[in-house]
């Protein structure tokens, strides 16, 4: 996947803007919303590339196609690519799933984030208010990464079942908390912190 993916993404992005947008549009039906009030939507460079989508975020928000959902037992998995993190290392990046009302006051959704120190985070959201599930820990199966124009792949997997959500990254379970925790029935999307460059190559819903 890399040796495919570096070059298209190194024209892509030494192509000015208008270049860009002139052949990469937004994927239709998706929707962004932004955890800033006000943000507006070109706030985030957002369009199709297959094999997947490119996102180049200034704020921090979520971005999900709400015909995208989940209900009962399924796993989700997403094949994602982390680019030149700079000094922005903290920045987290993931998986929501649950979601419901996304685009009202009343916004709902449970999240699986990673971030280029290591570690991973589960949280969940109610309205303007969130909680931590799991606080940040530190995994040795996340991919920090390396350094200059490389990039580093991480897939992350969520498993929900009847009485416990599990949650993995590249096939490694890093724990499990019980289902009556989280919200897991609505909408499957991604999550993506402040000033992130990513490459998602895919989002999967399997029941």
């Amino acid at each position: 996947m890399r040796s495919l993916l570096v070059p298209i993404l190194a024209v892509v992005l030494a192509a000015p803007l208008g270049a860009q947008d002139a052949e990469l549009k937004r994927p239709a039906d998706w929707k962004v919303r932004f955890d800033r009030a006000g943000a507006p939507d070109t706030a985030v460079y957002f369009v199709s590339m297959p094999p997947g989508w490119h996102i180049t975020t200034g704020p921090a928000g979520i971005l999900y196609n709400p015909a995208t959902t989940a209900t009962g037992q399924f796993k989700i998995e997403s094949t994602i690519f982390l680019f030149d993190p700079g000094r922005r290392h903290r920045e987290a990046y993931g998986i929501i799933f649950g979601g419901q009302d996304l685009d009202g006051a009343d916004q709902s959704y449970s999240y699986f984030l990673i971030r280029d120190t290591g570690d991973y985070l589960i949280k969940k959201r109610e309205g303007a208010s969130t909680k931590t599930v799991r606080d940040w820990s530190p995994s040795g199966a996340i991919m920090k990464h390396p350094g200059g124009s490389e990039n580093a792949k991480n897939v992350l997997a969520v498993e929900v079942m009847a009485d416990a959500v599990s949650f993995y990254v590249n096939g490694e379970k890093l724990t499990s908390v019980p289902r009556s925790e989280l919200q897991v029935d609505g909408v499957v999307g991604l999550r993506v912190n402040h000033s992130l460059n990513l490459h998602v190559s895919d989002l999967k819903v399997s029941r």
